[in-house]
């Protein structure tokens, strides 16, 4: 692919037209991760946060943020998901949440959009809960791990 396809002939800004795309069964699966303290890391894994269950609530924000993506990316199509899943899986050795997205879809245009901004919310949705005792978290590695379906078929990121 040599062009950006959000822009047409004149340079504007557009929707891309997906309406000649087959419908096919697309996925996406992305990743990021929230570095802590110990302690804060602790705190959410005991159930020991005032505001209730830290990774229970980020997962299901993730959740509606796949959902909401085209309201929030201007040129993303509105998708009917077909499956949300987002793990949030604790590594107490280096104090770090990370979080694995998998969205999918039957439709004429991929989830990466989705997937991504899935895996953000539920990350941001962990500092926000958690800011009052550790305000120097650091969301990072957010990236697409994998995408399947579609004319462009399976992708799949190189190991680093």
């Amino acid at each position: 692919m040599n062009r950006l396809t959000h822009f047409n002939q004149s340079g504007e800004a557009h929707m891309v037209d997906v309406g000649a795309k087959d419908t096919t069964h697309r996925t996406a699966v992305t990743e990021g991760r929230i570095r802590m303290q110990p302690e804060t890391l602790a705190l959410i894994q005991a159930g020991g946060h005032k505001k209730g269950d830290v990774l229970g609530i980020a997962r299901v924000a993730g959740i509606m943020a796949a959902k909401k993506t085209a309201d929030l990316v201007p040129l993303c199509h509105p998708l009917a998901l077909t499956h949300v899943n987002i793990d949030l899986i604790p590594e107490p050795e280096s104090s770090v949440i990370n979080c694995r997205t998998t969205v999918e879809t039957r439709g004429q245009t991929g989830v990466e959009m989705e997937a991504l901004c899935a895996t953000q919310v539920a990350l941001l949705t962990i500092y926000d809960m958690c800011k009052a005792v550790d305000r120097g978290m650091v969301i990072d590695g957010v990236g697409l791990l994998e995408k399947a379906g579609g004319k462009s078929g399976h992708w799949k990121r190189d190991a680093e």
